[in-house]
């Protein structure tokens, strides 16, 4: 598949960017060769290779959440710009 003046000049216009007519030429070059590579990737053979879904068997381990009373409020408390009933004040994020 060929990349036309027209496609890049449509992409660009859905992206849009104003290309310089110098560019056109650049962008298309470009663009086939990852449309080349992606061809490439495509018909690569995989019959007989067994389904991967990662590289290694690791898996994510979560810990159990738990509730842990902290008794040095003050001590953390002492990390905060502003606090407000004996907690951290925070800047509103919601309307």
């Amino acid at each position: 598949m060929q990349v036309s003046k027209e496609e890049i000049l449509h992409i660009a216009n859905l992206a849009q960017l104003e290309l310089k007519e110098d560019e056109i030429e650049k962008y298309m070059l470009h663009l086939q060769d990852i449309l080349n590579f992606a061809n490439i990737v495509k018909n690569a053979p995989v019959e007989g290779l067994d389904i991967t879904v990662g590289a290694n068997e690791l898996k994510n381990v979560f810990r159990k959440d738990e509730v842990k009373q902290f008794e040095d409020t003050n001590s953390l408390l002492q990390n905060a710009p502003t606090q407000e009933q004996n907690m951290f004040k925070i800047p509103k994020v919601i309307n």
